[in-house]
């Protein structure tokens, strides 16, 4: 095997080894963190400058600032947080996943292999899944710092290759090839920081006349502006079939990279100067991964100081850049707070999936209140209940889809996947009440091409069926929204009541019919649409038992959001 061979295959191999190792400890990381991260992010409805901070700690432990970008542009999408509010997250954002760089600069090599050892035990032994999960992130760790080491060992007859020498020559002395070329390395990765590590590896290589830098702090700014553009790419792809906000909030984190880079490739010698001035001093091939991930921290905070200031300006400018409005129809199935980009993030994701159940729960009461009017004759008109009972199975559907989605992705704790299984159930009873609904309207209509009709003591009747029906199935969302324990239990009691009610109405209807005030060939109707309401009723104790098991909708305070009311969405979604 040649030498280009064998280089080309440990970099792609060392660049896989980071790129796994980052997403691995990224993803353990938020296993491990659970809940704290709602705590973190509950900082942003304080301030800007908390909105910021907020972003750098979570991108710090993400690991990604795509990561978190694109979660804000899911978020906003959603309704969870306000245009202002995301954009001090992103800049925020840009700070936290500096840290990524700093640890690259830390040399660490005789300890990779007594890390990922210490990992693979932690994960082997424990039987907590906290432990087992701690145990990925170090074991991630260390392969995160092998594939660093895989590449920096490929490069170095790099630096003796009068070709490479040259190129990276034409680098220093024209910057916005740099950054053309750092731009171009992370839009083929899509990470920056894989590309700041590798441009961290490459520079640690001595030149020709063994002691300076193969390309120089100089050299490396332009391609560290360069990712800093490229990695804005993520979210911008990211924004595509988004509502308007969420391509405001991607749009404003390429502003925010585009507009800092433009002006630090104007002052580069100047910023080389500085980062020199407050990185360690030694030999340039034994400080200057150092003075990279310097120069990358300080660029932006830098970009963030100077725009924190300006986010209403940012929003007048995203606003007038993308125009419009998102226009929802109302009674539409089609999901309104489901967002693939949160289906990482489980809190979040159980929020939005709590928001579809309450909203497919509002449509479910309103069907109900159409089919009252088939079944009372206060209405003809089939289109209402219709299109209500449309609108619930295609939400049903989706929430479903979704909620599958987050299991299969494998993100959950055990906690975590109660909590959703029980919300599965839930959405699953809200679903049967639907269809039990669409059976009794389903014979109700049949009576009527049949030409037949109830007596209006049996229509009375049937009316207090209906209205036991939905006290029961407004009680139990109660339950499922707020947790409370006491009103499911009442909620499980309303059976009897409905038991007892049925077995009054059937001795009446009976009644009715030997005294020739009821048409004794409507026994069976009458008597399957009270099956049908106990059926209801039955789905109605089932949602209460799965709030006495513990399940209950996700809040705006378990996300950590409590101080922010989303846009567009009111009371219960």
């Amino acid at each position: 095997m040649n030498d280009t061979v064998s280089m080309v295959f440990g970099l792609t191999g060392g660049l896989a080894l980071f790129l796994f190792g980052m997403n691995s400890m990224s993803e353990n990381l938020q296993k491990v963190a659970g809940d704290r991260m709602k705590r973190i992010l509950g900082i942003l409805t304080k301030n800007p400058v908390m909105g910021a901070v907020a972003g750098a700690l979570v991108t710090a432990v993400l690991q990604s600032s795509s990561a978190t970008t694109v979660m804000a542009i899911g978020f906003v999408s959603a309704g969870l947080m306000s245009l202002p509010q995301a954009i001090s997250v992103i800049f925020g954002a840009n700070i936290g996943t500096t840290m990524t760089a700093q640890l690259m600069a830390f040399k660490i090599t005789d300890y990779i292999y007594p890390i990922i050892f210490a990992g693979f035990l932690l994960n082997f032994l424990g039987k907590k899944e906290q432990i087992k999960n701690l145990g990925t992130v170090i074991f991630s760790f260390g392969l995160l710092f092998e594939g660093i080491e895989t590449m920096g060992s490929v490069m170095k007859p790099l630096a003796g290759s009068p070709i490479f020498t040259d190129l990276m020559g034409k680098v220093s002395e024209t910057p916005v090839l740099g950054v053309l070329l750092g731009a171009c390395m992370t839009l083929v990765v899509q990470s920056s920081s894989a590309t700041i590590a590798v441009l961290q590896n490459f520079a640690a290589q001595a030149g020709a006349d063994g002691v300076h830098s193969v390309i120089g702090l100089a050299g490396a700014i332009p391609i560290l502006l360069g990712d800093n553009i490229g990695t804005t790419i993520t979210a911008l792809l990211a924004s595509i079939g988004q509502s308007k906000d969420a391509k405001r909030t991607a749009l404003a984190h390429s502003i925010f990279n585009i507009s800092g880079s433009l002006v630090f490739v104007c002052i580069i010698p100047v910023f080389a100067r500085f980062v020199t001035a407050i990185s360690p001093k030694g030999p340039e091939i034994a400080v200057i991964s150092r003075q990279i991930a310097n120069a990358h921290t300080a660029f932006n905070v830098a970009c963030t100081l100077a725009w924190l200031p300006l986010i209403p300006l940012m929003v007048k400018i995203v606003t007038s850049l993308v125009r419009g409005s998102d226009r929802m129809a109302a009674e539409s199935g089609r999901p309104r707070y489901l967002d693939e980009k949160v289906i990482g993030q489980p809190v979040a994701a159980m929020y939005l999936v709590s928001n579809e159940i309450s909203r497919c729960a509002d449509l479910t009461s309103e069907m109900l209140a159409a089919a009252r009017s088939e079944l009372t004759g206060r209405s003809s008109d089939p289109a209402a209940f219709d299109g209500f009972y449309g609108a619930v199975k295609e939400l049903q559907g989706a929430i479903v889809s979704y909620i599958s989605r987050m299991f299969a992705r494998g993100g959950l704790t055990e906690g975590q996947s109660e909590r959703v299984a029980g919300l599965l159930s839930v959405i699953n009873d809200v679903d049967r009440v639907a269809d039990r609904f669409q059976e009794i309207v389903a014979r109700t209509r049949g009576m009527i091409r049949d030409r037949k009709n109830f007596s209006d003591e049996a229509k009375k009747d049937l009316g207090e069926c209906f209205s036991i029906s939905e006290e029961l199935f407004h009680r139990a969302l109660q339950a499922a929204a707020t947790g409370d324990r006491a009103i499911a239990a009442q909620t499980a009691q309303g059976r009897a009541s409905m038991r007892k009610a049925q077995k009054r109405f059937s001795k009446a209807h009976l009644a009715r019919v030997k005294k020739k005030t009821c048409d004794a060939a409507l026994t069976r109707d009458y008597t399957e649409i009270l099956y049908g309401f106990d059926r209801v009723v039955d789905s109605c104790v089932g949602i209460a038992e799965e709030v006495m098991d513990g399940a209950r909708f996700v809040t705006m305070e378990d996300v950590g959001l409590q101080g922010a009311e989303p846009a567009g969405m009111g009371a219960g979604g």
